[in-house]
């Protein structure tokens, strides 16, 4: 038998694919920028609501967390059977919405039931997003789509920590939430207005006379997941990674502004700037070299976030050491840099591994043990620390919370090997690779 292209159908352009897939990282960037906004804002948020450090780091993370991943699978789930479109367009509405009424929030039970509504919509937009891009571009340029998709990570965080802190420094902290909300609604709309639903698997090669399997019931096609060891080491790989990279994007403002003496204003101008260029440049990076070296070894998959985590552990201690914020600061750059780089990479294997009909419900899969353990324990990890060091420390005790991060690095490194080898054994990535 030999290999042959998808059953008939019209392939998009290229032009128009890569239209697409930079309109969903536009969208990308709202959700990231919607999901961060708590970071950037902590400090007068702490201030005004008598909020602790664990509850910022619930707030950041956990609150958010425990419902964006358990509603990110039942909605993976109907995507990989309604129209993809319609449900990120669905999706966005309703997390900027929820952003927007963060606004009004009086205590913390408020802010973390809005939090929670912004889970829930955001539960709707990256695994109908993978999909889409999948069914938009052949396998062997997936990577490099999928890193545009993903600096709508930094580009979030970079936009988030701008305007945000620009927009609470002059107005107030719920004024910021209220204007985060709004390029959300626009954005639905854009969505469907321009983009339409693909072809599932057009570009992927099928045997003479196969046809590609429909879409299996939930329970099923999470099993297929977990019955695949690689993507399995994939997973808890990319959620060590996520809990160091989320960790570090919900304390590094509170950390320079409390221990390092940077203000609200400097965060929003030069903050912001290393976060959006380090982790727009490492995002795409690491999509464009997996898909390079990846032709040569498929390891690098995973070697590529390994020596990326590797190069930060010294950084860290460069961290907390540093006597001014922009000496910090510029020891920030470099985890902000190398902290993203897991994430395209992860994102192809899971793609590549299964069929296009549990491509979104796989993409929920990983998201939903990658924020479970990042977004989820990450930032509250920190958080905890950084209480307890308290009486001992006072302001430096979120210093003590950074140096308990590098002992995670190195398990997480441990992670990604044990990825690279499970990957070389892995017949069918041999073949998609």
């Amino acid at each position: 038998m030999t290999a042959a292209a998808a059953p008939a159908g019209r392939k998009p352009s290229m032009a128009y694919s890569y239209l697409v897939v930079w309109i969903l990282a536009v969208v990308y960037t709202l959700n990231f920028l919607d999901r961060q906004i708590v970071a950037i804002l902590a400090e007068p948020i702490r201030k005004d609501l008598g909020l602790s450090d664990t509850q910022l780091g619930m707030l950041g993370g956990l609150a958010f967390a425990a419902f964006y991943t358990t509603f990110g699978l039942p909605v993976a789930w109907l995507a990989d059977r309604a129209r993809r479109v319609w449900i990120i367009s669905a999706a966005c509405a309703l997390w900027s919405l929820f952003t927007a009424l963060c606004g009004t929030a009086t205590n913390f039970l408020q802010l973390a039931l809005y939090r929670m509504g912004v889970g829930v919509g955001e539960a709707g937009g990256s695994p109908p997003s993978y999909s889409l891009i999948s069914d938009y571009f052949p396998p062997e340029k997936r990577g490099t789509a999928l890193a545009i998709y993903s600096l709508g990570v930094p580009a979030g965080s970079m936009i988030g920590a701008f305007a945000a802190g620009r927009i609470a420094e002059a107005y107030g902290w719920r004024t910021a939430f209220f204007a985060m909300g709004v390029p959300g609604l626009v954005m639905a709309l854009v969505l469907l207005l321009v983009i339409r639903e693909p072809k599932r698997g057009a570009f992927d090669a099928l045997a003479d006379g196969q046809t590609h399997e429909a879409a299996p019931p939930m329970f099923q096609a999470i099993g297929g997941f977990f019955r695949q060891p690689t993507l399995i080491l994939t997973a808890i790989s990319s959620a060590m990674s996520a809990f160091v990279g989320y960790a570090a994007l919900n304390w590094n403002a509170p950390f320079l502004i409390r221990v390092k003496g940077m203000t609200l204003v400097e965060v929003a101008n030069y903050y912001s700037l290393v976060l959006g260029i380090t982790g727009m440049i490492g995002t795409f990076a690491a999509g464009w070299l997996v898909d390079r070296l990846g032709r040569k070894d498929r390891r690098w998959f995973a070697w590529v976030p390994a020596i990326a985590f590797a190069i930060t552990i010294p950084f860290w201690f460069g961290i907390v050491w540093a006597p001014t914020w922009q000496l910090a600061l510029v020891f920030i750059a470099i985890p902000a840099l190398l902290n993203n780089m897991y994430l395209a990479p992860a994102l192809t294997v899971v793609q590549n591994a299964v069929p296009p009909a549990r491509r979104t419900i796989s993409g929920a899969v990983l998201l939903f043990v990658l924020n479970l353990v990042g977004l989820g324990v990450g930032p509250v990890y920190v958080g905890r620390i950084s209480d307890w060091a308290k009486p001992q420390y006072g302001d430096q005790s979120l210093a003590v919370g950074f140096l308990a991060l590098v002992p995670i690095i190195v398990i997480t490194i441990g992670c990604h090997l044990a990825a690279a080898a499970s990957i070389n054994r892995d017949k069918r990535l041999a073949h998609n690779l």
